[in-house]
């Protein structure tokens, strides 16, 4: 045979069987690449036995009968235990079996429904404070449709330092102050009160742990009752002797400001104003808690310091709770958490915005009229409306040096409207606060201080940074959208004062604020 002859005939024979090769070569490249890959997996996706890849090879209904390359999957699972004696790690813990559809007896087929992960967590924490020898606040963030739609429930345990004393379990008392304004989360104050006082005990052994058994009670999945344990206090005998002579002793503040959650690009003018302001009303025994939930930028923290170096202000940087879908920078947990805080340090506590000026007549001062409300536990303020505008013609060419308040005359006088208010209380004897008034208190409230005090709100100043005053007016009266103002000069007569104040107290440093 020639040469000619043979290479003829050896193509023929690969011509006709090309189909065959190509199934040979597509396999041994499928094999190489599942080699391949599997090398380079986490151990978390290896396979645990030869077993796992036979159920999923021979799980089809196929008859192998007509098939001549019997030895394929014996080959197959020798690749197997090559590849998991390379990637082989301890196995992780079997998933929890899939619920699977069925069908019923009346032919209905019932859907399976198989959940995973979490749309809200159960309890966000963010403090907890001992109230008394017997009672503790806890307060956090909570689903707010588990709330809505559920009835969870807590349970608080106190595990006492002394190993020889029992642990004590109570049921919380639940407190939702945001008045539904939840959205993703709501606000939560878990009331913990034992019948006997904790944490102390004969022998000198003081102190523990304050557990909160958190259940769903069948919220959002009635099949199952999902409890979530957390230590939310820890307490030392050091802590417990230093709770004892605050809780004694006399209050170490006369007035204490808890502010809500500052956010957004504040003016620092506005801020200087704010606060030179009322360190002068509220006087030497005051103290201003501020909250920053992104609003302190360079500028108003620059306004901040000379008053924290002086000792009059806290600022507190809160921006973390941007993490949980609350209402408004989930002010009503952060007041609730200043007031469980220093609750014991305040004889009056005082709830408003930094748009808000508190204002008493000249015959009084803020310590006559709180002496006189002293029989009350919480009285509310009255509000004044200011234009955010309108300023006096005379101020023309000059208001850029007056401060916002002193040029600012024009009040809202339209009447037959509900204005909302905003409030003071003594701290010992609230349980729970919110923004506007607080609806958990132990003793009575009075909303008649009309004429006795008052503020003035200057509603969307404290973001603006250019010159407020955009209209002037030579009248003492005028109506705009249907909205009638008066001249109201309360607040410009004692600009002056305020501003000789501040310059007293922390020198020139913050003449150049910019707006």
């Amino acid at each position: 045979m020639t040469k000619e002859k043979e290479r003829k005939m050896f193509v023929g024979v690969v011509w006709n069987c090309a189909a065959e090769l190509k199934l040979l070569l597509t396999a041994i490249l499928f094999l190489f690449s599942l080699i391949t890959i599997l090398q380079f997996m986490p151990s978390r996706f290896s396979l645990s036995s030869t077993s796992n890849l036979g159920t999923c090879v021979t799980a089809p209904s196929i008859s192998t009968s007509n098939i001549t390359t019997s030895n394929t999957v014996d080959s197959v699972s020798i690749l197997i235990s090559a590849v998991n004696n390379v990637t082989a790690n301890i196995p992780p813990p079997p998933p929890p079996a899939l619920a699977k559809d069925e069908v019923l007896e009346n032919g209905v087929v019932k859907r399976a429904f198989n959940p995973f992960g979490s749309a809200a967590y159960n309890f966000i924490l963010m403090s907890a404070y001992r109230g008394g020898l017997d009672t503790f606040a806890v307060m956090g963030l909570a689903s707010k449709p588990l709330h809505v739609y559920g009835k969870p429930s807590y349970t608080c345990e106190w595990i006492p330092n002394n190993n020889n004393k029992k642990s004590i379990n109570v049921s919380g008392t639940k407190i939702l102050p945001d008045w539904g304004y939840g959205r993703v989360y709501t606000v939560l104050v878990v009331n913990c009160t034992f019948p006997v006082p904790v944490g102390n005990s004969k022998n000198n052994t003081h102190g523990g742990k304050l557990l909160i058994h958190a259940s769903t009670n069948g919220g959002g999945e009635t099949k199952f009752n999902m409890t979530d344990t957390f230590v939310a206090l820890t307490e030392s005998e050091q802590d417990f002797t230093k709770f004892i002579s605050t809780f004694s002793k006399s209050p170490k503040y006369d007035f204490l400001y808890c502010g809500s959650s500052l956010y957004g690009n504040l003016s620092p003018q506005r801020v200087r104003e704010w606060l030179a302001f009322h360190v002068r009303f509220f006087g030497k025994k005051s103290h201003f808690v501020i909250h920053d939930a992104g609003g302190v930028h360079e500028g108003v923290m620059a306004v901040l310091k000379p008053w924290m170096e002086k000792g009059y202000v806290t600022l507190q940087d809160i921006r973390d709770q941007e993490r949980f879908d609350g209402y408004y920078h989930n002010q009503f947990l952060i007041v609730n958490d200043c007031l469980h805080k220093y609750r014991f340090q305040a004889k009056w506590m005082f709830f408003f915005d930094v748009d808000e000026f508190i204002f008493v007549p000249k015959k009084s001062t803020i310590k006559s009229v709180v002496d006189s409300l002293s029989a009350y536990t919480q009285f509310t303020i009255e509000q004044m409306p200011m234009s955010n505008k309108l300023c006096l013609e005379e101020d023309r060419g000059k208001s850029y040096r007056k401060w916002g308040f002193e040029k600012l005359v024009y009040k809202d006088v339209k009447r037959g409207i509900r204005r909302d208010r905003k409030y003071a209380v003594q701290p010992r004897n609230v349980i729970a606060t919110g923004v506007h008034m607080s609806q958990n208190t132990v003793g009575k409230t009075t909303h008649k201080t009309e004429g006795r005090i008052k503020y003035f709100h200057y509603h969307g100043t404290i973001a603006e940074h250019r010159e407020p005053c955009r209209q002037l007016v030579n009248t003492t009266t005028i109506t705009i959208d249907q909205t009638p103002y008066e001249v109201d000069t309360t607040m410009r007569d004692i600009a002056g004062t305020v501003k000789r104040f501040e310059l007293k107290m922390i020198g020139s440093t913050l003449q150049r604020t910019r707006q």
